[in-house]
């Protein structure tokens, strides 16, 4: 699936509709895409539409941050920018994350630990064809 957005507000209305998938089950999601190129965005979308009122800012520095929704399930923000290709997903507290079906994790630089996701994640990679416009490809969907 691919989906053209002329704007952040595009881009994160889009998101906001894909996070519907996820209303009743948790998933793995990993963002790829230049830095720029929306994956923030797309993340802020995606809780709007779990009805997150938090805001939404990169953990870039922190490496992950969380939001609850719902009852009892979360939303866990993760981006591994600053970290180096391949890092130890087990010593980072990732692994377990990846394991809980419940909830929801999105991976900023999620290319950094592709060989360590599971084969259910959803990959969606993100360009910058123009200054406002963003492709977003969806490499797998949700059953």
């Amino acid at each position: 699936m691919v989906k053209q957005t002329n704007n952040a507000e595009e881009t994160q209305q889009f998101a906001s509709e894909f996070s519907k998938k996820f209303k009743d089950q948790g998933g793995i999601i990993a963002l790829s895409g230049d830095l720029g190129a929306g994956k923030t965005t797309f993340v802020q979308g995606f809780a709007q539409g779990l009805n997150i009122t938090d805001k939404i800012i990169s953990p870039t520095f922190v490496l992950m941050r969380q939001h609850r929704f719902g009852q009892d399930r979360m939303l866990y923000h993760i981006d591994l920018y600053r970290l180096t290709d391949n890092p130890d997903i087990t010593n980072l507290g990732i692994k377990d994350l990846l394991e809980e079906t419940h909830d929801i994790v999105l991976i900023e630089w999620a290319e950094k630990i592709k060989v360590q996701l599971p084969s259910n994640t959803i990959f969606i990679n993100i360009t910058k064809p123009s200054e406002n416009s963003r492709q977003i490809e969806i490499s797998d969907t949700i059953n």
